[in-house]
């Protein structure tokens, strides 16, 4: 019988969203295969669309994810990669070069420029969680994975800053180490649910993730490889849950079953006929009955889709207009896919409502088949928390890491930096 793979690195990970709080114990063995060890989740407490409102409720509920983790993985971890969606997140490309006079690129080349671009973040106040090398350019060619041992006059890099509010990523950095967890880093959550729904090929041609979350909705733009946009949306599937318990008089977690077990983006011609129960099995009968329930409490199905979708329409509109901001649909552009994911997009009819809506092709993107994930996690509600280990596993190289030396650098800005970014914008849209 052959021997298991020994495991070398222990990865640990806590996704902190408005609706629950997940974590993920994974291994990384000699051969670099990534195994699932153990995850597990929790309802979200003390967090309000992205920010810490209670740090004690907050803590508590971290540490509860973590433990309920490392039960069923057996091992426990002392430090954490922590996802996290809102508290301001803002990317961008800063371009940087150097010169290289003809000759060959070596290995000092490539630190030197990438200690420079790291001499020249700007966070503007705010606390850059990732600057990473995208894609570097030489002369008059883009798109260069590895520069190293080619000929060049000038060397550039895109570095790909992403940034956040400061006080709101202390809270949250502070309720993991509350929980006795040190922090590995942080990092945006589209970066990580990008990670885990896209593929390579889709981010050089260009693609939207939209991460359809409890209170927050991410809407990021991939092209050439690396993320160019970012808008961040104060919605999510927590209205449209909120929505319903108000229309029809009920409370959150009965008007939360019906949107998970009834609900759906598009309706059909037979939902009028049919009705729904508002209570669930489990329900104490204590409750209010339902605004327009029948004596048998119960709703016409076509209620409750008309609720749900007047609730889509004003969010997808926001997507909508996100999305032409940052140049990926409108006139000139050529638009090719937009991937859901995140907890909301595992409403039915969502993919087919989106692309009507948005007028280019949809689909749901859900967790990588890793080993060992169970199947309850690998739905799109769980992508971010898995593209997190992936993360974490790649390890991809952050500049404020890079070693110092010193080199003469010419620093792309003002007019010759939009010229950059738009040139490259216009290659894939």
């Amino acid at each position: 019988m052959a021997s298991q793979p020994r495991i070398t690195q222990v990865i640990g990970a806590v996704n902190i969203g408005s609706f629950r709080i997940s974590a993920m114990i994974a291994g990384l063995t000699e051969n670099g295969e990534l195994h699932v060890l153990g995850s597990g989740h929790r309802a979200a407490q003390g967090i309000k669309r992205g920010y810490v409102t209670d740090m004690a409720a907050a803590t508590y509920a971290v540490r509860d994810a973590i433990e309920r983790a490392e039960k069923l993985a057996g091992v426990n971890v002392t430090s954490v990669w922590i996802g996290c969606s809102g508290a301001g997140l803002y990317s961008t490309i800063s371009p940087v070069e150097i010169e290289i006079g003809g000759r060959r690129i070596e290995e000092e080349d490539i630190e030197h420029l990438l200690v420079s671009a790291r001499e020249g973040l700007e966070p503007d106040g705010r606390m850059v969680l990732h600057a990473q090398p995208a894609c570097y350019f030489l002369d008059g060619a883009d798109g260069v994975a590895n520069p190293k041992g080619l000929h060049a006059d000038r060397l550039g890099v895109d570095i790909h800053v992403m940034l956040a509010d400061g006080a709101p990523m202390r809270n949250v950095t502070e309720a993991v180490q509350n929980a006795h967890l040190e922090v590995e880093g942080i990092v945006a959550s589209p970066l990580a649910a990008g990670y885990a729904c896209l593929t390579p090929e889709e981010r050089d041609l260009g693609v939207a993730l939209v991460e359809f979350g409890g209170e927050v909705t991410n809407v990021a733009v991939y092209a050439g490889g690396m993320l160019v946009g970012l808008h961040s949306i104060s919605r999510g599937s927590a209205d449209i849950t909120d929505a319903i318990a108000s229309a029809f008089g009920i409370r959150r977690f009965q008007a939360e079953r019906l949107k998970c077990v009834s609900g759906s983006a598009i309706a059909s011609p037979s939902d009028h006929r049919e009705m729904i129960s508002v209570t669930g099995p489990d329900d104490d009968g204590t409750g209010h009955v339902a605004r327009g329930a029948d004596d048998r409490g119960r709703i016409p199905r076509a209620e409750l889709i008309s609720v749900i979708t007047a609730e889509l329409d004003g969010l997808m509109s926001d997507v909508g207009r996100a999305l032409e901001k940052m140049g990926f649909t409108g006139s000139k552009s050529a638009a090719r896919q937009v991937v859901l994911t995140g907890g909301g997009a595992e409403l039915a009819g969502l993919a087919d409502y989106a692309q009507s809506v948005l007028g280019t092709p949809v689909r749901i993107g859900k967790s990588p088949q890793l080993r060992g994930l169970p199947e309850a996690h690998g739905v799109p509600g769980f992508a971010t928390l898995a593209g997190l280990v992936l993360y974490a596993a790649e390890d991809p190289v952050d500049i404020r890491s890079v070693g110092s030396r010193f080199t003469s650098t010419t620093r792309v800005s003002g007019f010759s930096l939009v010229r950059h970014v738009w040139s490259a914008m216009k290659d894939y849209f």
